[in-house]
């Protein structure tokens, strides 16, 4: 649990901005988004009040997930291991440990585990209620 909320505010961290690290506020490897993987807009849903939604995805080497779209931006976290993201027609990406991302939304995609140990994957979706955070068409 204690993983789980240093990485929330790992990534609450990373909206701050310069301002907070010139006050002295100890921030480290603060990155800002307006954008997924893919270069869409992030696009907070509206359909009722706002629900964060945090998960630790565990997969073997080898294991993939079901080809599917995100209703609601997803900020990923490679705790460790290793994914490949196919995003068909625009490519492969590859995120290891340490590596954080902010996820296609629209764009269906599957993950794989690439490396030769466990991944585990922090997750946090920013959805709303009513809102599916996994689509799967």
């Amino acid at each position: 649990m204690k993983l789980v909320h240093a990485a929330i505010l790992a990534f609450a961290a990373a909206a701050w901005s310069s301002s907070a690290l010139a006050q002295g506020y100890p921030l480290t490897g603060t990155q800002t988004r307006s954008t997924t993987v893919l270069g869409e807009d992030i696009a907070y849903p509206v359909t009722g009040k706002p629900v964060l939604t945090s998960a630790i995805i565990v997969m073997a080497p080898g294991q993939t997930t079901i080809a599917h779209r995100h209703g609601a931006p997803l900020f990923a976290y490679v705790l460790e291991g290793e994914i490949t993201v196919d995003y068909g027609v625009h490519g492969k990406r590859v995120y290891k440990q340490g590596e954080s991302l902010i996820e296609a939304m629209n764009v269906r995609h599957y993950g794989t585990n690439s490396g030769s140990g466990t991944l585990r994957l922090l997750t946090l979706y920013m959805g709303a209620e009513g809102t599916k955070d996994v689509l799967v068409d």
